[in-house]
């Protein structure tokens, strides 16, 4: 028998496409969302640390059980584990999973630290199961159609690019940031992987990075909720600026911070020889892509959505995950982890780092509407 037509007590075998959701915080509802607007997948277990939020979540989703962590773990009606808890649980959750013979895609990051999530590639391919990560907005036709734009030829050969995200830090709005500021948080691990991962998705692997990083405090004051006015430590640094050398031979530059507040900088810029490319908000799943090319009129034209899923929100990576086409993938998310630790390894030493990792881009997505992708 195959690892997804094992006999169960139930009498139905547990597939890719029965999904087990541990971790039922903010963010599970937007996958939620995506997930049961799908035939691709059922939702069959949820779990959480909070028994009263499993039996809520249980009650929403027809066909659900509330149970455990453990016992989800290792129920064998689950074939898929769908890791939404905190990134300093991401490893340990993941690698239980393994250990039962399932499949897991979880959310950013892989794990707190590249060694933990280099033991769950490295479980996973020894058991023979599949490591998927988000994050999935790179799936959505705002990166997809500036990758179509690129591997079109319409900038020429890459030469550069760039990517900023400024704030002046989550405490602001959420009612519980302590874990943004704890090892596994700040700006480069907490918003990095979507500006990162989409920069590797349009120029291809880093094989060497350089950084420098700064802390501007080591308290902060969570400004909302029933914390408020509570301090709270800062353990890692919350400015990093970095160079990312590119195996193709192009050089990105990132800039991720919790101590400014705004920037009027495009989200993510691409120049070639022939043009250049300005790349909507990564954290998103839409937006123009404009394309400023060295003919012409000398005005930015505004593209329309050539490739993507269209219309799609979190959980589309796990929709492509089961249905097998990976390509928000564990190789990835290990590729781009090694980068942004090795941009703080890197501006901790002051030296230039060699990368270990390297991933393939995955295959574009063909534009998807709605309609089809939901019958994945």
């Amino acid at each position: 028998m195959t690892r997804g037509e094992m006999t169960l007590g139930t009498g139905r075998a547990g597939t890719a496409r029965d999904v087990g959701i541990v971790g039922l915080g903010h963010i599970s509802g937007q996958y939620l969302e995506t997930l049961q607007a799908a035939t691709g997948v059922r939702i069959v277990a949820v779990a959480d640390l909070d028994a009263s939020r499993a039996r809520a979540a249980a009650e929403r989703i027809p066909g659900s059980r509330a149970l455990t962590t453990d016992e989800l773990l290792a129920d064998p009606g689950v074939g898929t584990v769908l890791n939404l808890t905190i990134p300093a649980a991401h490893a340990e959750v993941a690698l239980a999973a393994i250990a039962h013979g399932k499949d897991v895609y979880g959310e950013k990051p892989l794990a707190a630290t590249f060694a933990d999530a280099a033991r769950v590639t490295d479980a996973a391919a020894a058991a023979g199961v599949r490591v998927g990560s988000a994050p999935d907005t790179v799936l959505g036709t705002g990166v997809q159609t500036a990758r179509a734009a690129i591997d079109d030829g319409r900038i020429g050969r890459p030469v550069s690019a760039s990517a900023m995200w400024i704030s002046a830090g989550h405490e602001s709005w959420h009612p519980h940031p302590d874990f943004y500021y704890r090892e596994g948080g700040g700006p480069l691990l907490d918003m990095g992987p979507y500006y990162v991962t989409s920069l590797v998705q349009l120029l291809g692997p880093v094989e060497a990075v350089s950084g420098a990083a700064s802390r501007s405090r080591d308290v902060r004051v969570i400004g909302t909720g029933p914390r408020a006015g509570e301090r709270i430590g800062v353990d890692v640094d919350t400015h990093l600026t970095g160079i990312l050398h590119h195996a193709s031979g192009a050089i990105s530059t990132v800039t991720m911070s919790f101590d400014g507040v705004r920037s009027t900088a495009a989200p993510i810029e691409v120049h070639g020889v022939e043009g250049s490319l300005i790349v909507p908000d990564p954290n998103m799943f839409e937006g123009d892509v404009q394309l400023h090319g060295t003919g012409g009129s000398g005005a930015w034209e505004t593209l329309e959505p050539s490739a993507g899923y269209a219309d799609s929100g979190r959980g589309i990576g796990l929709l492509d995950f089961v249905a097998g086409h990976g390509r928000a993938s564990g190789a990835i998310a290990l590729h781009v982890l090694e980068i942004m630790t090795a941009l703080s390894d890197s501006a901790a030493s002051g030296a230039r780092v060699p990368l270990r990792t390297t991933a393939e881009r995955p295959s574009l997505v063909t534009l998807i509407p709605a309609s089809d992708w939901r019958n994945l």
